[in-house]
């Protein structure tokens, strides 16, 4: 099984590094860029299954592509942030109108954005969202190039270590920020796959929470590793790693993002998000 691994999804990430993970599945861990590219890479069949934020499959089925949850990360409140400046006259999201605000669009940052707005009376439409890309969005921030940053886990931990930093919107308050492992309708995996998928995922993820050392050692030895061991054992003891199946309110939670974000203008067409049980079931008769 080809099993897609990015930067940002810190639990596949380990999944790659830890002995022993998917061994049932033969797996291949096929690494790429980010999250937003999940979708045309089970596409192009060049993986069976990835993991994301929550809005990456919600874009797969705007695009028609069909989603199929497979599993779910535990919220996850402390991974994502909005940031500002220390000495910026912003104080809550009501003061966001009109700003330039940095972040990786079509990513579950949008989404913290649109719900941070709305708790505002504000929309999308009212901020200039800018895409942060390869730049330095931590040196944009703190020498005035935007006027706000959303980020996420490791960036988010180091840029709060900042003198000149301040948060201004935390996930835990806004949305569940969960990790989504997801695949398309178009890779048939059975429900006995996909339950097998997550058990494995909840499997590895226990085994972290029950030797962090091990796993932020692994992870500083990355080449490119975004921090010493010291500071992803922090990261690590600050999640919930269980993982559990996609079920009916994990699709519901779907649901309520894809209507947000059209509400805010993101989408210009309704998105019906996943699949309910009954259809997955019904779409995977031909297991891998």
């Amino acid at each position: 099984m080809k099993i897609g691994v990015h930067p940002n999804n810190l639990h596949l990430r380990i999944a790659r590094l830890w002995p022993g993970s998917f061994k049932a599945f033969e797996p291949e861990f096929v690494p790429y860029r980010e999250g937003r590219d999940t979708a045309a890479l089970l596409e192009k069949g060049e993986i069976h299954f990835g993991g994301t934020g929550s809005t990456p499959p919600i874009e797969a089925d705007a695009r028609g592509l069909s989603a199929v949850y497979i599993a779910a990360s535990a919220p996850r409140p402390a991974n994502g942030a909005i940031l500002v400046r220390r000495d910026s006259p912003i104080r809550s999201a009501a003061d966001l109108s009109g700003k330039r605000i940095s972040l990786i669009d079509g990513s579950f940052h949008t989404y913290l954005l649109a719900r941070s707005l709305a708790g505002a009376g504000l929309g999308l439409s009212d901020v200039s969202r800018i895409e942060s890309g390869d730049s330095d969005s931590l040196r944009d921030l703190v020498e005035g190039r935007v006027d706000a940053w959303v980020t996420m886990s490791p960036r988010l931990e180091k840029a709060l270590t900042h003198e000149e930093i301040s948060l201004l919107v935390r996930c835990g308050s806004t949305i569940p920020n969960r990790s989504l492992f997801w695949t398309l309708v178009r890779h048939a995996l059975a429900p006995e796959t996909r339950q097998a998928i997550a058990a494995e995922l909840d499997r590895i993820g226990r085994a972290v929470m029950a030797d962090v050392e091990r796993a932020a050692a692994l992870l500083a030895a990355e080449p490119g590793s975004e921090g010493d061991a010291s500071s992803w054992a922090r990261v690590l003891r600050s999640r919930d790693l269980s993982v559990v199946p996609a079920t009916q309110n994990i699709l519901a939670e779907q649901q309520e993002e894809a209507d947000t974000l059209y509400r805010h203008g993101h989408f210009s067409l309704p998105v019906h998000t996943g699949q309910s049980m009954v259809q997955q079931a019904a779409s995977a008769g031909g297991d891998r």
